[in-house]
């Protein structure tokens, strides 16, 4: 049989197109056009409403995560500041997205050259060893990795160490750290390989770390150590607190007990069982941290956590596939906003776990939740969003995310203890965590 594109297969598909009268219209109009506007249905998009039958309460400006990665953490700073603003009364306030970067990409530059020293038996060309050297200080972070580094370095706020150049635009500085990175990979796996003692491999690593800092140092700047913070809150009141450090600074003035927040997350896979608690192999920041763990539960669980999250006034971190039936402008994340199967002339039938288990679809972005829209029994028919992009889109920076999408494409939440049941909380803190390869798309880091 012949496997080959043939002249006359070519010729069928040419007389398809030309007897397709709906086909020429979506081409003149794609060639032109951005798609997401071609494809929109405009009577969804009039049911588009920025109001919530519950919001919290704390709500500051949008951030700007710029060309960087770190939504992750940005999400993560813009939980913390809501309690800190709270309990200073402050209108607005943006700790250092800088500073946490800093101590990420060390922790990461050192996890990695460590797990080069531990495989360095395995092949250079093997799955494991070509994957570990993919990207082994992008920007994308887990909860877990962002517990660690908050634990581990605390918080500043962002005048102590504000914004670069590099920080906003991160690619180069990867690709540059990630240079001398691979270097170093090659030159501790020709030690070990050669014999030379654990004590001096470990030795040698540290060098090379202290070249790492360097490097992180002229992109980044120096992190602080310690510092006075002063602020007026919305009353106009004066406040300074003096001789802070950024572990007390979090501990004092956040406030929220880490230790009290669980990972969920919802994996239709084939090969992923409800109930279960994973892990990911080779996959973290702060080596001596605690290692990634999440339960699989079913969306209607982390559906429900959240509501009852959200009315208690907690906000809730979470990720998802942010580029899949997202309109960026209007800052809508629907599965009904756009009729991709008229526009194409062709139906896109992969389930949630069809998409996972074929690339189609994995956590990219993480954001925060900080409204619901609940109907008179309690259901909910949209969610409202804190994205990290900037004010231009959406309601100032605020999305909108359907129902129905979060069920598609939401994959993963951090909840308190105190909004689960406690048959949830028992199965997330006594199983033993199953290991997941580093490849599976439930490694995927929120960027």
């Amino acid at each position: 049989m012949d496997k080959s594109v043939s002249l006359d297969m070519i010729k069928s598909f040419n007389k398809d197109c030309h007897s397709d009268s709906s086909l020429k219209m979506s081409r003149n109009a794609a060639t032109h056009n951005e798609i997401t506007d071609l494809a929109m249905d405009w009577d969804e998009y009039r049911k588009i409403d920025h109001t919530f039958s519950e919001q919290i309460s704390g709500e500051m400006k949008i951030t700007n995560q710029k060309s960087s990665g770190r939504c992750w953490g940005y999400a993560g700073l813009n939980l913390f500041r809501i309690y800190l603003g709270r309990k200073h009364g402050l209108r607005n306030f943006e700790f250092s997205q800088t500073y946490f970067m800093f101590w990420d990409k060390l922790e990461k530059s050192n996890y990695f050259l460590n797990s080069i020293i531990d495989t360095a038996q395995e092949s250079w060309d093997s799955r494991l060893i070509m994957h570990l050297l993919q990207n082994p200080i992008q920007d994308g972070g887990q909860w877990d990795m962002w517990v660690n580094l908050i634990n581990k370095y605390g918080v500043v706020p962002k005048s102590e160490m504000p914004e670069t150049y590099q920080s906003g635009k991160s690619m180069r500085m990867n690709r540059m750290i990630t240079r001398k990175l691979r270097e170093y990979a090659k030159k501790l796996r020709e030690a070990v390989n050669n014999k030379t003692s654990a004590e001096e491999v470990i030795k040698l690593k540290n060098t090379m770390l202290s070249v790492v800092y360097k490097m992180l140092v002229i992109h980044l700047g120096q992190p602080p150590t310690s510092f006075t913070w002063q602020v007026r809150d919305k009353k106009k009141s004066f406040q300074r607190y003096d001789n802070l450090t950024p572990k007390s600074f979090f501990n004092d003035h956040v406030g929220i007990d880490l230790n009290n927040l669980v990972c969920l997350i919802d994996c239709p896979m084939s090969d992923k069982k409800y109930n279960r608690v994973y892990t990911v192999e080779y996959l973290g920041n702060v080596i001596e941290g605690n290692p990634i763990r999440y339960l699989n539960v079913e969306i209607d669980i982390l559906k429900r956590a959240t509501i009852e999250s959200i009315k208690n006034n907690d906000p809730v971190w979470f990720g998802c596939d942010v580029s899949k039936y997202l309109h960026r402008t209007h800052g809508v994340m629907d599965t009904k906003l756009f009729d991709f199967e008229l526009f194409y002339g062709t139906s896109f039938p992969l389930d949630k776990a069809s998409r996972l288990e074929y690339g189609e679809s994995k956590m990219t972005h993480a954001m925060l939740f900080t409204g619901v829209d609940l109907d008179s029994n309690g259901n909910p028919k949209k969610w409202r969003v804190e994205n990290s992009w900037g004010e231009r889109n959406g309601e100032k920076g605020y999305y909108i995310m359907s129902d129905d999408w979060f069920e598609q494409y939401l994959y993963e939440v951090v909840i308190d203890k105190k909004y689960l049941a406690s048959k949830i909380v028992e199965m997330y803190e006594s199983q033993e965590a199953k290991s997941l390869p580093p490849w599976d798309p439930m490694g995927a880091l929120a960027r």
